[in-house]
């Protein structure tokens, strides 16, 4: 998730969940999906609203229903690789994996992996960050699917994405589980297909 979004927080206000005009999927339960979304006040900071996804992902059914909307939307395109991002799109990114008969590659920080690797560096508030992906992810040509948990201003999923096609991957697509809809993330991925299963 991007790094430069204080985890996942958001600062108190009022977010709707966005009507449905994310991808061609019409059956996402958005009501089943929200309801297991915690709020943590004041965490990692004071005036951070922290988006809390551990009660999803402990509740079998909406587990299983967040895996299966991202699945129905990217399977049939083919894909050959699904990466996730470190670290939380790493539990939802490897369910996606086997449900696309798909491998799974993790994008990780900065010397994280073992193995010759490349980086992506880009700009946080304060600082930089840099994702790093192993030189041999992918095979010429690979069709590829980014998955994190959160979209927030967009900065890890840019660079990701970077970093995919200087390794001769396609960018297929990008799903994500929230969308910080105000902090206009999409913005920053260049038209790309992508889909949220919800927007605050």
């Amino acid at each position: 998730m991007d790094a430069d979004a204080a985890e996942h927080g958001t600062r108190r206000r009022h977010h709707g969940v966005s009507p449905g005009e994310d991808g061609p999927l019409t059956t996402i339960d958005r009501a089943l999906l929200e309801s297991r979304i915690r709020d943590v006040p004041d965490f990692p900071k004071p005036g951070i609203v922290f988006k809390d996804v551990t009660p999803l992902l402990a509740d079998p059914a909406a587990f299983a229903h967040a895996i299966e909307a991202m699945s129905e939307a990217f399977c049939d395109e083919g894909i050959d690789k699904v990466v996730g991002i470190e670290a939380r799109g790493f539990i939802l990114a490897a369910p996606v994996a086997l449900a696309c008969g798909a491998g799974f590659v993790p994008a990780r920080k900065a010397g994280k992996l073992p193995a010759a690797r490349r980086g992506v560096s880009y700009e946080l508030e304060y600082g930089s960050e840099t994702i790093e992906l192993h030189d041999d992810a992918f095979s010429p040509g690979d069709r590829v699917l980014i998955v994190d948990d959160v979209l927030a201003t967009g900065g890890t999923a840019a660079a990701t994405v970077e970093l995919v096609e200087t390794l001769g991957g396609e960018v297929v697509g990008l799903a994500f589980l929230i969308e910080l809809g105000f902090l206009d993330g999409a913005a920053r991925l260049s038209g790309r297909r992508h889909l949220s299963l919800l927007t605050f």
